[in-house]
């Protein structure tokens, strides 16, 4: 099974953020995912942001998107970096849907 940053994507969809039960993945938080093919297997990197620096679920949210990543066929490690840049707005990273059930139009 070939693993692609969409599978990825899709098995970390269900991972929520826990204050607004929006999937991470359509609030934007999740900005990028690579993904390294070797001898033993595929390994992920994921960079997440989250909605503020004092968000105090921070690691309950990587751990669900770790946890998640990991159930993707193919995948054999999985390692979540937590980054802050840029900075998270929502009218630059969520997707319509999101903006619609947070009231920004």
């Amino acid at each position: 099974m070939v693993v692609t940053k969409e599978s990825l994507l899709a098995a970390i969809h269900p991972v929520e953020d826990p204050e607004l039960e929006i999937s991470l993945v359509e609030l934007g938080l999740i900005y990028d995912v690579r993904i390294e093919d070797g001898d033993e297997g595929t390994h992920v990197e994921i960079d997440l942001t989250l909605t503020s620096p004092g968000c105090p679920v921070a690691p309950e949210i990587m751990a669900s998107v770790h946890r998640s990543a990991l159930m993707a066929e193919g995948v054999r490690t999985v390692h979540v970096n937590l980054v802050w840049t840029p900075r998270w707005d929502p009218k630059l990273h969520a997707s319509e849907d999101a903006l619609m059930d947070m009231g920004i139009f």
